[in-house]
């Protein structure tokens, strides 16, 4: 399975920034995904995650009301939708598979499959 992050860039405080996720395996739609980030010198965290059971969405209380995920299993792609980009925001941000759960797991260990990381850096 691969994942295929996109979307990251250079953005003002304030700004938005959507990232995507494509997912290389004709059973997404029976995967749980999850976006972490890492910013430098940092351990890698939990930004939010989507079950694929229902859509149930899980937010670090940190992006609560700035960020959404969401996910078109028509395509194979999860998404998440970053506004007011805050310079805290800033790091390489990743998405992950995980084929077994029907919640979202918060731990980075919990997941199968991961992206490559996308870079978001917010300017003040």
């Amino acid at each position: 399975v691969q994942l295929q992050a996109s979307g990251g860039g250079l953005v003002q405080a304030g700004g938005s920034l959507r990232l995507s996720c494509a997912v290389s395996e004709r059973a997404f739609s029976s995967y749980t995904m999850g976006w972490f980030r890492q910013a430098p010198g940092k351990e890698r965290e939990f930004v939010g995650g989507i079950s694929w059971v229902g859509g149930r969405t899980n937010y670090a209380d940190s992006v609560k009301g700035r960020f959404t995920i969401s996910r078109d299993n028509a395509k194979n792609t999860v998404y998440l939708q970053m506004n007011s980009l805050k310079p805290e925001d800033t790091a390489v941000y990743y998405c992950a598979a995980d084929r077994s759960r029907f919640s979202v797991p918060l731990g980075a260990t919990e997941y199968d499959y991961w992206g490559q990381g996308t870079q978001v850096t917010v300017s003040s």
